[in-house]
């Protein structure tokens, strides 16, 4: 197996095949040069571990990490995101997002504490329910397994209609692996296999992580059924999906305990399962290196193959000046095919404007059809109860449920970006086939995604309130009627006005008054809800339609201009190749030397080529084995 190439040896690459394109007067791939050089600086893959509350995925990344690094707690969960990344100093970085005072957006605010003081700030212990408002906190670890990783530990969950799901839901299309924690006592809940299966959609490896099985006996049964419920879905993305066993206790005594001898923490350690899991990660972190290498290659081999085609016509030129011309109309005629990738009517143009108008014209349907079941939910169940006495209970049951519906929105609008961009370069490199170099697709720029911006919890509305002193008056006003009518009436047979008839009468109706008041109070309630629920979907609807069209709108321009840069650097180099065979020096001294340059050029873009190969070729082929990622 041969060496994995550094960072610094493929930065190094990057910034020679940028030097010449600066000297080759190429600034158009000098700037595509300097965002592949920005890409190729972060190296370390990022692992999310997520799962339900106290499923132990605090524990799980100490036993990970081979000590107790983040804090845990029996009864309290973790309530603000943990990245954990490698530094040779230990220390923690608490990020908030924060509102400028100069009214020019939000900023990040961040504020260094010890690593003794995080569970003051991440965990119930000391911020419940996040009211500090963390985004998430950076711990720096010298621990050897953080090298090209990055590990996130995210609070519970709670299912995908939880809240606290939606930000989870947002960071999994930018995860190289997620680790979804389950208890080893159980069989995957409803709410985890959704997990599993958003996770499987969006992210390119998935493992189903049991915990404790050193507390339950019957681990083995558990793993057997899950594997089941993975295979019986008829999804082959849940069937890749691998179910690992693990016992964090056993894997942290047999690194904290120093009086077990080296045989005995070693077999500890396998036993637990978290060494394999160890060994899964490294590979995740493999592949996002063998990532980067194949997009720096790439890139400095298609710069030097545009270097090479404008030496290469302008030598042939040179070497015989009768083919020039001919050599100068085969290039134009390619040119004029490559500019024509940049016509509105192409092929790959009304593809990508098409499939984003049908996008967005789906994946707003989606919301509204999947928030308008949560209304008609919701109004059921106004129906069946008095908002005023329920409503802290169906006011957090109405945010899961919206929660849920925009988290799944935000997960298929992800599936259905990537499927476009996908067959928008397929007809872009159909349409240019022939003039064209490999083609890969642009990232999406930073800040673009789904993730809804913050709407205001359902208020309450203003209930009409019955108290003692109401509910009197009423009734009064009711039995007042009873008592007059019925007392008239008395009064003929010679009895008095207030007589026990009349007085029951009043205190008949009186109650019947009563009652149908607090009916028709009850009715304007559930009314007053009802509408609540509704400004609040149509809130949701509003803030959440936008964003999907901010984004969608963002990687229509992305494709866009990616595509056309492409086919301008294309149209750029053959019109310049076209001028060099037809710039054919009369003079044989001055071509001869002219000559002589051009194959010194071209000896040293091949140079550049061949590092550029030697260096892909240094990749470690863990890609051409079985992936151990993979389920049985």
């Amino acid at each position: 197996m041969t060496d994995q190439p550094t960072g610094a040896e493929l930065t190094e690459l990057v910034a020679l095949a940028r030097r010449a394109a600066t000297a080759y007067d190429r600034p158009d791939l000098e700037r595509r040069l300097a965002v592949v050089a920005r890409a190729v600086e972060d190296d370390r893959a990022r692992v999310l571990v997520v799962g339900e509350f106290k499923a132990g995925k605090t524990e799980l990344v100490n036993a990970l990490l081979g000590g107790r690094a983040l804090p845990t707690d029996a009864h309290r969960a973790t309530t603000v995101p943990t990245v954990c990344g490698h530094g040779e100093q230990a220390g923690v970085v608490l990020v908030r997002g924060v509102e400028s005072p100069e009214g020019s957006g939000p900023s990040v605010e961040h504020q260094s504490i010890s690593p003794g003081a995080l569970a003051e700030h991440v965990t119930e212990n000391g911020n419940p329910d996040n009211r500090a408002g963390w985004s998430h906190a950076e711990a720096t670890l010298p621990r050897p397994v953080l090298e090209g990783l990055r590990l996130v530990d995210t609070p519970g969950a709670g299912g995908l209609a939880s809240p606290a799901a939606v930000s989870t839901m947002a960071e999994l299309p930018g995860a190289d692996a997620v680790l979804v924690v389950a208890d080893a006592g159980r069989e995957l809940t409803a709410p985890e296999l959704a997990l599993v299966r958003t996770a499987a959609a969006v992210s390119p490896a998935v493992v189903v992580v049991l915990t404790r099985t050193d507390l339950h006996p019957h681990w083995r049964r558990i793993a057997d059924i899950d594997r089941g419920h993975l295979d019986r879905t008829g999804h082959d993305a849940l069937r890749a999906v691998r179910v690992l066993p693990t016992s964090a206790a056993l894997a942290l005594h047999a690194a904290e305990d120093g009086d077990l001898p080296p045989e005995t923490a070693r077999a500890l350690a396998e036993e637990s399962g978290v060494e394999e899991l160890r060994h899964l990660l490294s590979e995740v972190a493999q592949r996002r290196q063998d990532r980067r290498v194949r997009l720096a290659t790439d890139e400095v081999l298609v710069a030097c193959e545009q270097f090479a085609t404008t030496f290469r016509a302008e030598r042939d030129a040179l070497a015989d000046p009768a083919r020039a011309q001919r050599i100068a109309a085969e290039v134009e005629r390619a040119r004029n095919r490559a500019a024509g990738l940049r016509d509105r009517a192409a092929r790959w143009q009304q593809t990508l404007n098409d499939g984003v108008a049908d996008l967005v014209s789906d994946i707003e349907y989606d919301l509204r059809d999947r928030l308008r079941a949560v209304i008609t939910d919701a109004e059921a169940a106004l129906d069946d109860t008095d908002p005023g006495k329920t409503w802290e209970q169906f006011a957090p049951w109405l945010h899961q449920q919206v929660s849920a519906g925009v988290s799944t929105n935000v997960v298929w609008a992800e599936e259905r970006t990537r499927w476009l961009a996908e067959k928008v370069a397929t007809h872009f490199a159909e349409d240019g086939e022939g003039v064209l170099p490999p083609v890969t697709v642009g990232a999406s720029p930073d800040g673009a995604g789904l993730a809804a911006d913050p709407v205001a919890m359902l208020a309450a509305p203003d209930h009409e309130k019955f108290g003692v002193a109401q509910s009197l008056m009423i009734g009064m006003r009711g039995s007042y009627g009873g008592v007059l009518m019925i007392g008239m009436l008395t009064t003929i047979a010679g009895m008095a006005l207030l007589n026990p008839f009349s007085v029951g009468a009043g205190l008949l109706l009186g109650s019947k008054t009563l009652v149908d008041e607090r009916k028709r109070a009850l009715r304007r309630r559930q009314a007053e809800a009802k509408q609540a629920v509704r400004r609040h979907v149509d809130d949701v609807i509003f803030q959440a339609g936008k964003n999907s069209r901010d984004m969608l709108r963002e990687v229509q321009r992305t494709l866009r201009d990616h595509f056309t840069t492409t086919a301008e650097e294309l149209e750029r180099s053959l019109s310049a190749t076209a001028d060099a065979a037809r710039a054919v020096e009369a003079d044989g001294a001055k071509r001869a030397a002219r000559l002589a340059d051009v194959e010194a050029e071209l000896e040293r873009v091949a140079a550049l080529a061949e590092r550029a190969r030697r260096e892909r070729a240094r990749r470690s082929p863990s890609s051409s084995r079985p992936s151990r990622l993979v389920g049985a």
